[in-house]
Order: C-alpha cells, then structure tokens, then sequence
C-alpha cells in the first residue's frame, strides 16, 4: 500500500486551470457553467492556502474569547 503524499495532486491543478482557460475562451458557454469552472478554481486556490499555512485553524476551539 503507497503512502499517500500531502498536499494538491498537479493532475488536478493543470486540469481546472485548462477547463478555466477552455470555458473562458468559449463564447457559446453559458454563465451558470462559466461560474461552476470559476468556484471550482477559488476552491482549489482555498484549499492550497489552507494547506500551506500550518496554524490555519490551530485557533478553533481554545476557548479565550468565550471566557469574558
């Protein structure tokens, strides 16, 4: 069984950035599929900030600000 490595699978990021390129080159795609091609790219972009950044969400849960 392989480890699985961390972090976004390359495949994946060349493909939604060549289905943005596509779509939006594309003068006969509609809006809502145009939006779906755009949400999927912030949600990767999300996901890779989530992923580069150590303490995100180290902060849940510890209580400081509920003790006032």
């Amino acid at each position: 069984m392989s480890k699985k490595t961390k972090g976004i699978n390359p495949d994946l990021e060349k493909a939604i950035s060549q289905m943005l390129k596509d779509v939006m080159a594309d003068p006969t795609t509609s809006i809502t599929d145009r939006m779906k091609v755009i949400d999927r790219s912030i949600k990767l972009e999300a996901l890779k900030a989530k992923i580069s950044d150590d303490e995100w969400g180290s902060g849940f849960m510890d209580g400081d600000e509920d003790s006032e």
